[in-house]
C-alpha cells in the first residue's frame, strides 16, 4: 500500500460526512423569485419560451404568491405588464398603474411578504428601451426624473425594496434622494448596478413584453468582456446609497459575482436569468440532464462564487428538491 499522508476522499466515503463538511449551502431563504402581472383578466398565460413560468392576473398572482410561500419562498420581484405604452412610461408611476395595485393587494393578502419592485421603463414605452428617447438616443437625465416618480409611486403603494434596473448614471443616488425627500427613508435600494447587455434575456423580453422596437441596449448595459467597469459600477452605486449590489446575468458572470464581492461591503445579488432558466428547462426535457440535479448544480456555483441572495425562476423549486 502506498504511503500516503494526504487522502482527501476520507472525507467523502458516505453522505453523513459530506453533508458535514460541505462548505456552501443553499437555503430558500436565501431566494426572490420573479413574478409577471398583467393588467388582464386571464388568470395566467403562458410564455412560450420559459416553459412552467407565466404572466399571472392579479388574482392569479395572489394565488401563485400563496404556492410560493407554501415551499418557503417570502421574497419576490414583480414585474408588470401594462395596457397602454406611451414615449413617457406614464403607466410606470401612474397610482392606478399594474405594479400600484398590485403592491396594494398583494400586501393586503400577504403583510409579510418582502416585495420587491422593478423600477424600469422598458415595459411602458412604446419603443421598448430603458429610457426616453430623443434623436434614436436614450438620454439619461430626463430618465432620472421619471424613474424617480416611479420609485416614489411605488414606494407609496407598498413596496419593500425598490430595484432600479435600467443602468442610468447617477440612478441611485437620484431615487435614493426622492425617497428621502418624500418620507420613505426606509425602503431599501436593491441596484443593478452591474447588468451586462447579454443574450440570455431573450425569454425575459417575452415575458415582459419589452423588446427594443429599434437598436440594442448596448449603450447603457456593459460589455460582457468588461470586468473593472463592473468594480467600478458596483462601488459608485455604493457610494450613492444603494443597500444591495446586484450582478445581471449570473452563470456567464461568476467571476464577477466573485469580484464584486471582494471590493462592496454590502450584500451580492445575483439574477439566474431567464435564459439560464429556459436553457436548462429544455435540457430537461429532451432528457439529456437530470433537471433537479442541474438546478441544485448550478445555485450552488452561484452561491459559491459569492451571491447571498439570487433571484431566479427555480426558487419555488429549491425547498422540494432540497427535502427531497
Amino acid at each position: 500500500m502506498l504511503d500516503l499522508k494526504s487522502r482527501p476522499r476520507r472525507l467523502r466515503k458516505n453522505e453523513i460526512i459530506r453533508n458535514l463538511v460541505q462548505e456552501t449551502h443553499l437555503h430558500p431563504a436565501q431566494f426572490i423569485a420573479p413574478v409577471f402581472i398583467h393588467d388582464g383578466k386571464e388568470s395566467q398565460i403562458k410564455i412560450n419560451s420559459m416553459p412552467g413560468i407565466y404572466q399571472f392576473s392579479l388574482d392569479g398572482a395572489l394565488k401563485h404568491i400563496e404556492e410560493l410561500k407554501e415551499n418557503e419562498i417570502n421574497s419576490i420581484i414583480i414585474f408588470g405588464i401594462p395596457n397602454k405604452k406611451d414615449s413617457h412610461a406614464t403607466s410606470a408611476w401612474d397610482e392606478n398603474g399594474i405594479i400600484q395595485k398590485a403592491n396594494r393587494k398583494i400586501k393586503e393578502n400577504f403583510p409579510d411578504i418582502l416585495l420587491i419592485n422593478d423600477t424600469c421603463l422598458c415595459e411602458y414605452m412604446d419603443h421598448g428601451h430603458c429610457g426616453v428617447i430623443h434623436n434614436s438616443e436614450i438620454i439619461n437625465d430626463p430618465t432620472l426624473e421619471i424613474l424617480q416618480k416611479t420609485a416614489i409611486s411605488q414606494a407609496a403603494s407598498g413596496a419593500d425594496i425598490i430595484a432600479p434596473s435600467g443602468m442610468m448614471d447617477g440612478v441611485i443616488k437620484s431615487i435614493r434622494s426622492a425617497l428621502d425627500e418624500n418620507d420613505f427613508q426606509d425602503i431599501a435600494l436593491m441596484s443593478y448596478a452591474v447588468k451586462y447587455a447579454s443574450a440570455f434575456y431573450g425569454p425575459f423580453r417575452e415575458a415582459a413584453e419589452s423588446t427594443p422596437q429599434f437598436g440594442d441596449r448596448k449603450t447603457y448595459q456593459m460589455n460582457p468582456a468588461n470586468k473593472r467597469e463592473a468594480i467600478r459600477e458596483a462601488l459608485i452605486d455604493e457610494k450613492e446609497g444603494a443597500d444591495i449590489i446586484m450582478v445581471k446575468p449570473a452563470l456567464p458572470y461568476l467571476d464577477i459575482i466573485s469580484a464584486v464581492k471582494e471590493k462592496v461591503n454590502l450584500p451580492i445579488a445575483a439574477y439566474n436569468v431567464s435564459g439560464e432558466y429556459s436553457m436548462l428547462v429544455a435540457a430537461a426535457q429532451n432528457g439529456w440532464i437530470d433537471e433537479n440535479k442541474a438546478i441544485i448544480e448550478m445555485l450552488t456555483g452561484i452561491k459559491r462564487a459569492g451571491a447571498d441572495i439570487i433571484i431566479s425562476y427555480f426558487a419555488k423549486d429549491i425547498a422540494r428538491i432540497l427535502k427531497s
